[in-house]
């Protein structure tokens, strides 16, 4: 198994002929259809199978993940899915293996899950949604996680923050309105997180914002555990809300009708909804900013590192600050 502080190939060694190897080298016999999805973190690739359905491979990439953190991932969907809650998990091979590695790739396989986006205006599709993400929280309180890292102030904040500023990100007319504003922002997210205490902290899926929800007539299938860490459990909720205030309560009551069916919920969370919000445009454009070196980055995100991209976060992260001293969202 590769570590984390192993060299790992980089990307473009990674060619068609080496996917479709790396697949084979599992026992599956591909038949040469090959198609790359929407991933810039990873490597995702359908892959047909002879006389099977395709199936969904995913290379890692390099030193983001130890092994013990992936397998920590896999468990947890596992068990998820063993609980008969529609997550898309890992295919085990007759091993007992999910983490498999080929010439110097760490790669897992799993099914291929058709859907659509769920349409999030629904009542109905809301309360399905908390019903599902309820039983996802009752498992993720059990126990903690051990390799994977919490979302935090300092991990979705300080640190996407620090490596903005050191590594000269922001136009020089700009920098001093930036660091007074994401300034500004974390001293009231810190504020925001000291009022909603205590907050327990479960293992979540991290990112559930609706792109990673698969929607069919069976109802959503989670996929894209990816970024699954220890966190609240709002994290998880802010994401499928939009529109106005009225909107936002509007959706989080349907949502909770399903949700409280499977898990309590903190109300003092809602404290914490527009600072996870600011968080995750501050983690978002330090995101870009660390994988700004991986050519697939300015190709697919040219907008980033503009003269109107910073001028649009510094607007965003004051609206966000405006936003965490009104009141939370009310739930009846």
């Amino acid at each position: 198994m590769i570590t984390v502080d192993t060299p790992s190939p980089p990307y473009q060694d990674l060619t068609p002929d080496r996917i479709l190897n790396a697949v084979e080298s599992l026992g599956l016999r591909c038949d040469g259809r090959l198609l790359a999805l929407n991933s810039y973190e990873n490597r995702v690739y359908q892959v047909g199978i002879e006389e099977s359905a395709p199936v969904i491979a995913k290379f890692y990439r390099p030193l983001r993940w130890t092994d013990e953190a992936i397998l920590e991932e896999h468990r947890f969907t596992l068990e998820l899915a063993e609980r008969e809650i529609p997550v898309v998990a890992p295919l085990v091979d007759a091993t007992g293996r999910s983490l498999h590695e080929f010439e110097g790739f760490r790669f897992t396989i799993s099914p291929r899950q058709p859907g659509r986006a769920p349409e999030l205006d629904d009542p109905d599709t809301l309360e399905w949604m908390g019903r599902f993400i309820g039983r996802i929280h009752a498992v993720g309180a059990i126990e903690p996680f051990a390799h994977r890292p919490t979302i935090s102030i300092e991990t979705f904040g300080e640190e996407p923050y620090r490596y903005i500023i050191t590594n000269g990100f922001i136009p020089p007319d700009l920098e001093a309105a930036y660091i007074s504003t994401v300034e500004d922002a974390l001293q009231r997210v810190r504020a925001a997180f000291a009022r909603a205490e205590p907050v327990a902290l479960i293992r979540l899926h991290g990112d559930c914002h609706p792109g990673n929800v698969l929607w069919s007539d069976t109802g959503p299938h989670f996929v894209d555990f990816d970024d699954c860490r220890m966190g609240p459990a709002m994290q998880d909720i802010w994401m499928l809300l939009s529109g106005d205030r009225a909107e936002m309560t509007r959706q989080l009551s349907d949502f909770m009708e399903g949700y409280k069916e499977f898990h309590d919920f903190n109300q003092r969370e809602l404290l914490l909804m527009e600072a996870l919000r600011t968080l995750r445009l501050i983690h978002y454009s330090g995101w870009l900013a660390q994988r700004w070196s991986d050519p697939a980055f300015p190709a697919s995100f040219p907008w980033f590192n503009t003269q109107r991209y910073w001028q649009d976060q510094i607007l965003a992260l004051r609206e966000q600050a405006a936003l965490m001293d009104e009141p939370p969202l009310f739930l009846g």
